[in-house]
């Protein structure tokens, strides 16, 4: 049995760190607002999971497993202003990844809830396991034997040297990615010379640049990849693996850009609600 949270889906993912605006308007989301500020400002409780939507608009019109992606990530409510018609204009910051194991839904509370279970031991694990891709380990050929500590004081250094340099090509990438998209969007070409990235994407990315993992939930975050994409870096529990991803996912667009000369646009802004019709 894993433990039971709120639960909001989304039409994209959520990733740890970034900043989720809200209104919240639905009668069982109000709902959920009042739920979670009954808890003192200080309680670690106030949060929901958010979990992207792989199918369907009403997930409680279809088997919501199923409707649902299984890895989110909680959404810690860091400011909440109240509006006179009973709505919330709310402001929350990604926390932690987890993976749904079952969906609840009742008359009481009218929303969602998940039983989940906390991936932070995966991560752990994932990180060293993705620390040892590709690196040359002691018995392997034209390896030279060494002591224990001096392999792991070598395999530290060589991991954390390797992925200095993966981050710094991602941010590259992201960087030539952003100034393209920009280029394209204020009716430039993809060919001209030079685009320059806009000077908010410049401050984040400088704000992340000592912190690979950081580095790559902001491009997850700030990519216009599709909801596939995205909720493929979020189900990766390891930064080195992420990043190769996000590496091969940004030349993929680049390339795109720069051949099509088009922005690309969100599938979500084509979609409209499901009718009886």
């Amino acid at each position: 049995m894993g433990e039971l949270i709120p639960l909001f889906p989304l039409g994209t993912p959520l990733f740890p760190g970034i900043v989720l605006p809200l209104q919240i308007f639905e009668p069982r989301y109000r709902r959920l607002m009042h739920d979670l500020l009954s808890h003192p400002e200080a309680d670690d409780r106030r949060f929901f999971g958010v979990v992207a939507i792989r199918q369907g608009w009403e997930v409680e019109r279809v088997a919501p497993a199923e409707a649902l992606y299984d890895v989110g990530c909680t959404a810690r409510v860091q400011a909440v202003r109240p509006q006179a018609d009973g709505r919330f204009r709310i402001v929350t910051v990604g926390g932690e990844r987890f993976r749904l194991l079952d969906v609840v839904v009742a008359d009481d509370p009218p929303y969602l809830q998940a039983e989940v279970e906390w991936l932070a031991e995966e991560e752990a694990a994932e990180e060293a396991a993705g620390d040892a891709d590709g690196l040359l380990t002691p018995g392997a050929a034209g390896a030279t034997p060494l002591c224990d500590d001096d392999t792991d004081d070598l395999v530290a250094a060589v991991a954390r040297g390797s992925l200095d340099v993966l981050s710094r090509g991602v941010r590259d990438l992201f960087s030539r990615y952003v100034a393209e998209v920009s280029g394209l969007g204020s009716g430039g070409s993809a060919g001209d010379e030079e685009p320059t990235m806009d000077a908010e994407t410049a401050v984040l990315l400088d704000a992340v640049s000592d912190d690979p993992t950081a580095l790559s939930y902001l491009v997850a975050s700030a990519a216009q990849l599709t909801t596939e994409d995205r909720q493929a870096l979020l189900a990766e529990s390891a930064t080195r693996r992420r990043l190769t991803l996000e590496a091969r996912l940004l030349r993929r667009e680049l390339t795109l850009l720069q051949t099509l000369g088009a922005v690309p646009v969100p599938l979500q802004q084509f979609l409209t609600p499901m009718t009886v019709n």
